[in-house]
Parts: C-alpha cells; structure tokens; sequence
C-alpha cells in the first residue's frame, strides 16, 4: 500500500479522496491554484503545495508543476478525480516516467478509449453492442449524407475528442446535414483542438444508462451494476439513480456480464464506466469513461463498496477482492448535483457563501466541499456539492429525497436546489416515466 498520495484536483472531489486515503491511513498531498488556498481539502490534507494561479491551465492542468509537487512532498502516487487530468494518457505516461504510480488504467487503456472512434471499435470487438454508425471520421459532405442514408435519418454528428455536449449536432435530412456538419467541426476544433467527427444513428426518446465496473488489471473485473442518468441539460447530468427504473435483473446481469468480460479481456486496471443508450429493450454503447465518474455515490449506496478505496487497492498492485457472486446490491439511491447557478436561467452564481446547512438523518450523504465564509472561484466547474440518499425501495427514496432538499441551506450564492424542489413534484420524475429529452422539455415549458 502507499504511504502518500498526492491529489491532483480540487473541491468535492478532492476532499472524497482525501477521506478515503485517511481511512485506508495513507498521508495526502493537496494542490491548489492561488484561488483554492483556503479550499476545504487544502485545509485538511497532511501537506500542501501552490502549483499556480487561478486559470486551470496554469496550475490543475500544469502537469511539470504537479511531478514538481510529488517530488517535492515525496509522494508515490497520484489520484486525478475527474475532470482536469484525469483521462489524460500522456500524464499518466510522464508519471510513470518519474516512477510514480497513476491511480487509474494505463496510459494505453485511457488513449484507446479515450478516442469516440476507436473505443467503438475496441468496444465492437469485446463484444459490446454499439449505436449504428460510421466507421471513422466523417470530413465532407458527400459522405456525411451516404452514411447518413444508410443508418437512416435522424443522424447525430459527435466529436471524436468530444464531450459534454460540445460538437454535437442533429440531422434529420439531406438539407440539414451540410450545415451540421460543418458547425459540429467547427465547434469541435475550437473546444478540444481537433475538428474530426463522426456519425451515429440518432435514438429519439433513449434513457442514458451507464455500467460501472471494477477491473484489477490482471485479468480480473466485476461489474458494480448500472447507473440511469438521463435527466440531462445540454448533455449535462444533473440527477443519477441506481438502479434504472427501466431495466430488471434480468437486463442488469445480461449488459453488467457482458461489460465486466470485456474489461478482463482488456486488463483493465481501476474504476471505470460504460455508457450506452437505451431504447426498446436495446443497448447501445455509446463511450467509457476511464476515470471515477461524478455520480459513483449511488454506487456505494447499494452496493456498500467505496470505489475510491478499491482504486487505491489495485493501483498499489492488489488483486481484486471479489467475485462476481460476491457482489450484490440493496436498495436505491439517487443523486443531485448541486451548482451554483440561478435554478432558471443557469448563470454561474460565485461568490462569498455566507452560511451552510447540509440535510442529515438516515440514509442521507452530501459530498461537499463547502463551509461558512468560504468564496466559491469563477474559475472552475459550478458544481459545488451532491446531495445523495438511499432508501430499500425508490419510493422511500424519494420520499426522504424530498425531505433532505427541504433541509438543506446554501445561502450567499444562488444555487440549483429549487430546480430539484420542483422536480419532486413532477408526476414524471416521481414515477420513475423519463428520457434524456424529458428535463430540457421540461425547462422549456418553464420559460
């Protein structure tokens, strides 16, 4: 096991590591931007070390600044979170360079799945359904609108290096190809430096369902079940529950085998997540993420494994403590993802927070980072806690999910927990009765 671990990343993530390397009694290293000095995890960590100014290109992006830090601290690993570094192949390569240890797949694993393309390909050969589609980029118009005939419109256009949302664009005929091909390239070279995209057959009404699974990278994986994320706004996931309201056991064990052989057969090493889309009783991939995923408390809440401490584990070369059949899963857990943003309009809402109250009780968690006094930056992602619950059935569940976002006070910024307090209401969400369109119709109407 290791002794120190350095943290590269900030905010409620930064601070879920740093508890689990505490349990595990490992010392922690934190890094922070000049704007993060009095962050929570800052404060809490063993040692601490500045890696620049506010800009994260300047400092949780600095790659030379973090080794510097490692070196500097001793520390013998690095945990990336997510975002920043954290699917950043040629990172974890410079750290295993300087002898130490990425805490997440190989630098092969990440490139490989990394690229839309190529992990639809891999993911194709492991045997997992994908999403009708072509076979590479797609760069001219001729043959956006030959592949396009040939799946069948509607069609959507999707950056190959993409993601949340940007470079991507629908088509519903020959007329409106042209132009989404060319806005999707676009937006695709001016967000991630690289303008190639494809094309896939685009599902009118799918739910967005993901599986976790956990590999040792010696041959050994285990799904942890799957997560349903489809309330969406701009391909922004706002609410995760596990388990799916529309998926059996049956479903569950047929895609959770069929993904967890997969990533033995590819020596998958740590935590990852397989996304698909679901439609009429059909799974399609649709990309992994190699990484700890935002929403992996709902996880830990039925499965009772904390996924931060099993990627400790197998990154430090342990094999993996379980067998399928040892995994099992209780209740239901739903998470929210709360932003500092105005519940209407979404405008970033930083600033000083003036005082806090987190809801508590049974079958209550908040993963937040937040406290009295502390001024949330304007330099980074808005989301500034998660409030997730568990209860035996998805009705006690959301009976106390209710009840916690009736508790819980951010008072000093704006934030998203009114848009929750509404969608608690709503018959669709109650029931269980949504798809990735049904929260940005929503919003819609609300106008």
């Amino acid at each position: 096991m290791f002794d120190k671990i350095l943290i590269a990343n900030r905010g409620e993530i930064a601070l879920r590591v740093l508890r689990a390397c505490r349990e595990l009694g490992i010392q922690t290293v934190a890094v922070h931007s000049t704007a993060d000095a009095d962050a929570m995890h800052v404060r809490l960590a063993d040692e601490s070390v500045c890696i620049g100014p506010p800009p994260a290109r300047d400092s949780y992006l600095n790659i030379p600044a973090i080794v510097s830090a490692c070196e500097i601290t001793g520390a013998e690993a690095v945990h990336p979170g997510y975002g920043f570094l954290s699917e950043n192949a040629k990172f974890a390569e410079i750290l295993t360079e300087h002898g130490i240890k990425f805490i997440g797949p190989s630098a092969e694993n990440i490139r490989t799945m990394g690229d839309k393309i190529e992990a639809k390909r891999t993911a194709k050969a492991l045997g997992i359904p994908v999403v009708p589609g072509s076979d590479g980029g797609v760069s001219n118009v001729a043959d956006g609108k030959r592949i396009a005939r040939d799946i069948g419109y509607p069609v959507i256009i999707k950056a190959t290096a993409g993601g949340g949302g940007r470079g991507m664009k629908v088509a519903r005929n020959d007329d409106e190809i042209e132009i989404a091909l060319s806005t999707a390239q676009t937006e695709a070279k001016a967000a991630f430096g690289n303008e190639e995209v494809y094309i896939e057959k685009y599902l009118e009404l799918p739910r967005h369902i993901e599986i976790q699974v956990l590999g040792d990278g010696q041959g050994n994986a285990v799904h942890l079940g799957e997560r349903d994320c489809s309330l969406q706004r701009r391909h922004q996931k706002i609410w995760e529950e596990a388990h799916s309201p529309a998926l059996n056991s049956a479903q569950r064990d047929q895609i959770g085998g069929r993904v967890a052989k997969a990533m033995a057969n590819l020596s998958y090493e740590g935590v990852g997540t397989i996304e698909f889309l679901y439609e009429n009783g059909e799974f399609y991939f649709i990309e992994m993420n190699t990484r700890l995923q935002v929403e992996h408390p709902v996880t830990e809440m039925i499965t009772g494994l904390d996924l931060v401490q099993e990627q400790i584990r197998v990154a430090s070369g342990a094999k993996l403590q379980y067998a399928q059949s040892d995994i099992s899963f209780a209740g239901h857990a739903i998470e929210c993802r709360i932003n500092a943003e105005n519940a209407k309009t979404f405008a970033p809402s930083p600033g000083r927070v003036d005082a806090v109250h987190f809801p508590g009780g049974l079958g209550v968690r908040v993963d937040s980072a937040l406290y009295a006094g502390y001024r949330i930056p304007p330099y980074y992602d808005s989301l500034i806690g998660k409030l997730i619950v568990f209860g035996k059935s998805r009705t006690e569940c959301m009976m106390r999910l209710k009840r916690a976002m009736g508790e819980f006070v951010i008072e000093g910024v704006e934030t998203t927990i009114p848009l929750f307090q509404r969608l608690l209401t709503e018959p669709d969400i109650i029931d269980g009765h949504y798809d990735i369109h049904w929260l940005e119709n929503y919003l819609a109407r609300d106008v």
